[in-house]
C-alpha cells in the first residue's frame, strides 16, 4: 500500500535536523547541475499545466472571490475581504502562461468586481487587492481605467499613515480607535502600490510613505537572529513604542512563517524600488533566519519557532512567498543560492502539496494554513498560495513576460 503524502511528510519532518543556514544556502544552481534544473522546470511545467487544467475547469463559474476551501471547495467573499486581488491575478498569471484570451476575459471581469474597493480606506491591504488585479491589468492591456483605479487605491492607502510613529495602520477604520497603532508585518507587501502611484504621478509622498513605513518596520520587527513577529504596536497618539505582539503567530516571541515570508519578499521589493541597501539587508537577514529553520522537506511550518515545530502542520503558502521572494534576493543581492533554495521551495510545493489526488478540489495548493491560534483554515487551500505557486514558476520559465504584468525592475 502506498504512502500518503501527509505521512510522507509529517514523518520527514519529525525525523528532520534543522538545517544551518550555512548549509541551505551552500548549494548553488550550479552544485545542482544542469540535468536538475532540466528536472525542475519539467516540474514546474507539469505544476503550471495542472494549475491551467484547474482554473479552465472552475474559473468559468466562479462569479466573486475565493477566499479559501471547505471541504475542499472555495467559499467565497462579495467584496474581496483582503485577498480579493488573488483571484484576477491568478488568472493574469493563467494567461501569461498560455496565451489563451479567455483568461484575459476572466482576469478583466473579476478585477472590474474589485472598482468600489479603490476608496477604501478601512484597511492596509490594497496592494494586495490592486497590484496583482489592476495594476497588471494595465501593464497588460494599457487601459487607463485600471492605472487611475490602482492610483486612486494608493490615495486611499495613504491616508492610514500615522505620521507621528511614522507607520502605517494596519486593521481598523480610521475612526475607530481600536488598533490604531498597531503594525503587521504584511503591510511591507502593500507598500509596491505606493511606489507604483509615485512612478505614475510624480508625486513623491506615496514613496516617501513607503520607505518611512519601511524603515520604521525594520527597526521594530527584526530581532538579533533575524526572526520576526507578527505585529508592533505603538501609542498612535504619540507614537511611542509599546512593543511585539501577534495575531497569526504562536505568541509575540515566536516567527509566523508567512510573516517572515513577507518579509523576505518585500523588503526585497523595497531595496528595487528605492536602492536602499538597508532594505536588501533586512531581506538577507530575514532569508538566513528561515533558511536555518527550514526542514528538509521544504515546506515551512506554520510558526517556525512554536513549542511543536519542526514537528508542526505545515503552510505551503509561506513556501511559495518565499519562494518568490529568494529568487529576486538572489538577482538583487547577486547570491544565487538564494535562487535555488527557492527553486528547491517551488519544486517540494509542485510535488507534494498539489491537489492532484483529488477529484473534488477547487483550488491548486493545498497544505496551507490561515490562522492556527484561531483554528480557522487549518491545512486548505488559500487564493494566495495559487497565486504564488505560478507567479514563482513564471518567475523561472517566463520572466520576461511576468515582468510585463508585475515590474521586476530595480530603481
Amino acid at each position: 500500500m502506498s504512502v500518503s503524502r501527509r505521512t510522507l511528510l509529517t514523518t520527514a519532518a519529525g525525523a528532520a535536523v534543522a538545517v544551518t543556514a550555512t548549509s541551505t544556502v551552500a548549494a548553488t544552481a550550479a552544485e545542482q547541475g544542469v540535468s536538475d534544473i532540466a528536472s525542475q522546470e519539467k516540474v514546474f511545467r507539469s505544476a503550471a499545466d495542472y494549475a491551467v487544467k484547474k482554473l479552465r475547469a472552475v474559473a468559468p463559474g466562479v462569479t466573486s472571490f475565493p477566499t479559501g476551501t471547505k471541504f475542499e471547495k472555495w467559499a467565497f467573499s462579495q467584496n474581496g475581504d483582503w485577498v480579493g486581488g488573488f483571484w484576477p491575478g491568478t488568472l493574469w498569471m493563467a494567461y501569461l502562461h498560455t496565451g489563451d484570451e479567455q483568461f484575459r476575459t476572466l482576469a478583466l471581469a473579476s478585477a472590474d468586481k474589485l472598482a468600489p474597493r479603490q476608496n477604501d480606506t478601512s484597511t492596509h491591504d490594497l496592494g494586495f487587492l490592486f497590484y496583482p488585479s489592476w495594476v497588471t491589468a494595465w501593464r497588460i492591456t494599457g487601459d487607463d481605467k485600471w492605472r487611475a483605479g490602482a492610483i486612486q487605491a494608493a490615495s486611499s492607502l495613504i491616508t492610514r499613515y500615522n505620521a507621528k510613529g511614522h507607520f502605517i495602520r494596519a486593521w481598523g477604520s480610521l475612526t475607530d480607535p481600536k488598533d490604531a497603532g498597531r503594525i503587521i508585518m504584511d503591510t511591507i507587501m502593500n507598500l509596491d502600490l505606493l511606489d507604483f502611484a509615485t512612478k505614475q504621478t510624480g508625486d513623491s509622498q506615496y514613496l516617501d510613505i513607503a520607505t518611512e513605513h519601511a524603515k520604521t518596520a525594520q527597526r521594530v520587527f527584526l530581532r538579533p537572529d533575524g526572526s520576526t513577529p507578527h505585529v508592533f504596536d505603538f501609542d498612535p497618539a504619540t507614537g511611542a513604542e509599546i512593543g511585539p505582539n501577534t495575531v497569526q503567530g504562536y505568541s509575540p516571541a515566536s516567527c509566523w512563517s508567512r510573516g517572515q515570508s513577507w518579509g523576505i519578499y518585500g523588503f526585497t521589493t523595497m531595496y528595487r524600488r528605492t536602492g536602499d541597501r538597508s532594505f536588501l539587508t533586512t531581506a538577507r537577514r530575514l532569508a538566513d533566519f528561515a533558511l536555518k529553520v527550514l526542514t528538509p522537506d521544504n515546506v515551512p511550518v506554520w510558526d517556525y519557532t512554536a513549542p511543536q515545530a519542526p514537528n508542526d502542520i505545515k503552510d505551503a503558502s509561506a513556501g511559495v512567498v518565499m519562494a518568490c521572494g529568494l529568487i529576486d534576493l538572489a538577482s538583487a543581492a547577486g547570491r544565487p543560492e538564494y535562487r535555488a533554495t527557492g527553486l528547491r521551495l517551488l519544486e517540494a510545493t509542485s510535488r507534494t502539496c498539489l491537489t492532484t489526488k483529488s477529484t473534488r478540489a477547487d483550488a491548486v495548493v493545498a497544505r496551507c494554513t490561515r490562522n492556527r491560534p484561531a483554528e480557522d483554515g487549518i491545512e486548505i487551500s488559500l487564493p494566495y498560495a495559487d497565486y504564488y505557486l505560478l507567479e514563482g514558476i513564471l518567475r523561472v520559465l517566463k520572466p520576461r513576460e511576468l515582468d510585463k504584468a508585475i515590474d521586476l525592475s530595480g530603481y
